[in-house]
């Protein structure tokens, strides 16, 4: 009996830890669909999942990036087409095997990523500054914890490269 109590309270723990994982998952959403707000005329969030990918990686092959973001490399092919008529991102010859061509973001790519990142972690900062000392403390703790299970690399300090944002 106690131990069937024990594995219920276990139970009961990660359903109470899943429903506010995914409330705080929707309200990470929401502050990343904020923050694309300003360049959404331009860009999709798929689109800027490339961008990030191709700011963090430097010069892909399509294949690769393809892979990265897990489409099809028709996907791929028709979001670089988009990102490259906006101005986003262009397409080189590979130096090293002049056969391949490898996409990579412009300087008006590179700006969009920092922008959105930028509004990003500044609203994210907003909503932490709300909590207590003690709060933050066990909040990184937690969530060190549950980006580890997860795999995900911690993101960079605010004057480094913007992160792969979990899409890698």
């Amino acid at each position: 009996m106690v131990e069937r109590e024990s594995r219920e309270g276990t139970m009961e723990d990660v359903d109470a830890v899943t429903r506010e994982v995914l409330t705080a998952s929707r309200l990470l959403v929401a502050v990343s669909a904020r923050s694309l707000s300003a360049v959404e005329d331009r860009v999709t969030l798929p689109q800027f999942r490339m961008l990030v990918v191709l700011s963090t990686r430097g010069a892909t092959k399509l294949v690769a990036l393809a892979d990265l973001l897990h489409v099809a490399p028709s996907t791929a092919m028709r979001m670089v087409d988009r990102l490259i008529a906006a101005g986003l991102a262009d397409r080189q010859v590979n130096p090293d095997n002049r056969r391949e061509t490898l996409l990579r973001l412009t300087a008006e790519g590179r700006r969009t990523v920092e922008e959105v990142t930028a509004r990003r972690r500044t609203e994210i900062a907003l909503i932490v500054e709300r909590l207590g000392p003690e709060q933050r403390r066990v909040l990184i703790g937690a969530l060190a914890a549950f980006n580890e299970a997860g795999s995900e690399p911690p993101a960079p300090d605010a004057d480094t490269e913007p992160s792969p944002l979990g899409w890698e």
